[in-house]
């Protein structure tokens, strides 16, 4: 229930330097003033906002728990915009539980995931697709999806979508002005006018859509499948990838036997890769199970690095993977480009129909070009100038889609000839669906699910 006092552990779990206590809401000064103690024997209750206060954290028989600073933020100045407390202790385990433990004798309840973004939103320090990116930012794994998530964070995709539902409600008081005061001659001045801006909007959300699945992708990473044949080098492309001996390489076939998945930044671009196991007959039941999990991993796989041998010739089991490659979407690589060919990069790519990269995993030859195939790929030529434009989530995919269909059908109710009214029904659908993106007209079902994700302390 907002109103009340909440408290989490707002720092990371483990042993560190720092651990951070969070409390916010109406008696956050109040419960940290029954356990806090400030050195220079004041209440903290006199200090001012942003003050940060040096003391200890005593028990309830006024036993010292742990040394700690108490920052104090109060409303309407802080995350939540409510009265803000942060107790910043020793980052162990036990003085973190203790202090939490103390926060809930004293009146405060336990945070749930999201609470205080949560709080942040409801009193509008924040809009929807801010508060969402709030947890973007944590969970960033490259410089260009940290840009695109802070982008949302400063309200540059709100500001977009706020522009297109003012444009929208501007039409819908012209139709109902028209309504109001009929004039002979008029009805056609005002379709031409209000189809001629809500085919702008339309453009301009078409413009956003094509960025979807790129930001999606930055947001989540996207998930490759390293394939090949047993020893053609794709235990070495990970860890040419990650920059790091992640996977052991040997001489021996067979080595990788099961699945090995980490995340990697490729130009800009997260890739959840898989390194699988090599794709061949065997009578080993452990590395039999791998070749059939590799194979479940190319269909799953939204991008696959399919690798051949060029130092050796092309057999049933290169031509296995070529067939698996039909309908992917996939990256072909020629390795082993340090030695004498025996492949080249024009037979393969007669068999496959598409461009071969020649690469050398040993010699580290061939991943530049590499990383710009993978970048094509992502971003298509779709590329914004702007990170912080890009749609980041199929939620707000979807809702852009469905206000695209409102507007689609007040333009089909211009050209079939009927009232204004009705091109008004569809132009109110499309305003209120777009509001669902900046929070402005969903329901509370919807706010619960979204921060449900958040992590507790956030």
């Amino acid at each position: 229930m907002q109103g009340d006092t909440i408290s989490a552990i707002a720092t990371a779990q483990g042993e560190g330097g720092i651990g951070i206590i969070r409390l916010s809401g109406g008696e956050a000064l109040t419960v940290a003033d029954k356990m806090f103690r400030p050195a220079s024997g004041k209440s903290i209750l006199d200090y001012p906002s942003h003050r940060a206060v040096y003391g200890t954290v005593v028990d309830e028989e006024g036993r010292t728990v742990d040394e700690a600073m108490a920052v104090i933020m109060k409303a309407p100045h802080s995350y939540t915009k409510e009265d803000v407390v942060e107790l910043q202790c020793h980052g162990g385990v036990m003085p973190l539980r203790k202090t939490l433990a103390l926060t809930y004798v004293h009146g405060a309840r336990p945070a749930e995931g999201g609470d205080f973004t949560k709080r942040a939103f409801l009193n509008g320090r924040l809009d929807l697709s801010q508060a969402q990116a709030v947890m973007d930012i944590i969970t960033a794994k490259t410089d260009k999806s940290l840009k695109m998530a802070t982008g949302h964070l400063t309200g540059q995709f709100s500001a977009q979508i706020k522009e297109w539902r003012h444009e929208i409600l501007g039409q819908i008081a012209h139709l109902e002005a028209a309504i109001d005061f009929p004039e002979d001659e008029v009805d056609d001045v005002v379709t031409e006018e209000v189809s001629d801006k809500v085919s702008e909007v339309r453009q301009n959300i078409a413009k956003f859509l094509k960025t979807a699945g790129t930001g999606r992708i930055l947001r989540e990473g996207l998930m490759t499948a390293i394939v090949g044949k047993p020893n053609v080098g794709k235990s070495s492309l990970l860890n040419a990838l990650l920059q790091e001996e992640r996977a052991i390489v040997t001489d021996i076939p067979g080595t990788t036997r099961d699945s090995i998945e980490e995340y990697a930044n490729v130009g800009g671009v997260p890739l959840r890769i898989i390194d699988t196991a090599g794709i061949r007959a065997t009578e080993d039941v452990v590395e039999r199970i791998g070749v059939e999990k590799a194979r479940q991993m190319v269909n799953e796989a939204a991008l696959v690095l399919a690798l051949f041998d060029g130092s050796r010739p092309l057999d049933k089991e290169d031509e296995e993977i070529l067939e698996l490659l039909q309908g992917r979407e996939a990256i072909v690589l020629l390795n082993k480009s340090d030695l004498a060919p025996v492949v080249t990069a024009a037979m393969l790519q007669n068999k496959t129909k598409t461009a071969v990269l020649e690469i050398s995993t040993k010699e580290q030859h061939g991943l530049d070009a590499l990383t710009a195939a993978i970048q094509d790929k992502v971003y298509g030529g779709q590329v914004m100038t702007d990170e912080g434009s890009f749609v980041s989530d199929e939620r707000q995919a979807n809702i852009l889609r469905q206000a695209d269909s409102h507007l689609a059908a007040a333009l089909n109710t211009i050209e079939a000839g009927m009232g204004l009214d009705f091109i008004s029904i569809d132009l109110r659908s499309a305003w209120e669906k777009l509001g669902e993106i900046t929070g402005e007209t969903v329901g509370e079902d919807i706010i619960d699910e979204i921060f449900s994700k958040f992590c507790i302390g956030k």
